[in-house]
């Protein structure tokens, strides 16, 4: 299966830099290029993609704006968007995933680290390692406690169900969850699904969102082993 990805980065280089590190590797598409959010915004109603690459400070259209109007003109099926930080935009991020964002990259991370994080996006699960997760959300979450229309639907969660979410509050996959519990990852998909529909969310980022807001999950210095 190829996986179709719109990169939309307003710096020439980094744009030119991931195009060519995805053209180049097997099992991608590159479907276009945006240098601006109102391009990308464009171009992902035209060209459909499975993922896309969106930085966050762009011209006529930040990456975040840009962010909610595709997910809210794709209907069933909207791409996984992933947002592209230099990590100093703590706040900028934080939004981003309350908008629907899949997760984010960081622009230095390696080639095949990001190569591997466009799959793992593509194939559904959330784009945030725990120790980020615990790094950005946390610090910027304790200033910011207003909980969204997800907060209230918690007491119709199962306690199963109330457990996974605080998993995938943590950055877990589905398969670490399955491990945790000692479930199979095609249950832990169904208690994700369930889950994630209680809530109204349209994204495993706005899960973790949700499991910081609502205090699930209470900040660490350090995250949890996996």
């Amino acid at each position: 299966m190829t996986i179709r990805v719109l990169v939309a980065d307003d710096q020439a280089l980094i744009r030119a830099g991931l195009v060519a590190l995805l053209t180049a590797a097997p099992g991608f598409e590159v479907v276009g290029e945006a240098a601006d959010g109102a391009q990308a915004v464009a171009l992902a109603a035209s060209t459909a993609p499975d993922v896309v690459l969106m930085d966050i400070r762009m011209p006529v259209l930040d990456g975040i704006a840009a962010t909610r109007r595709i997910l809210a003109d794709a209907g069933e099926d909207p791409p996984r968007v992933v947002v592209l930080t230099t990590f100093d935009l703590p706040e900028y991020v934080y939004t981003a995933l309350g908008e629907g964002a899949a997760g984010f990259l960081v622009k230095d991370t390696p080639p095949e680290r990001i190569l591997s994080a466009v799959r793992t996006i593509a194939a559904g699960d959330i784009l945030i390692a725990p120790h980020i997760t615990h790094r950005l959300i946390e610090t910027y979450a304790r200033h910011h406690r207003t909980t969204g229309a997800a907060a209230p639907l918690l007491a119709e969660l199962t306690a199963r169900e109330t457990e996974v979410l605080r998993l995938v509050g943590n950055g877990l996959t589905n398969a670490q969850i399955a491990q945790r519990l000692v479930l199979s990852e095609a249950t832990v998909k169904t208690h994700v699904k369930r889950m994630m529909g209680k809530l109204r969310l349209s994204s495993r980022a706005q899960a973790v969102v949700v499991a910081y807001e609502s205090g699930l999950i209470v900040p660490m210095s350090k995250p949890p082993l996996t």
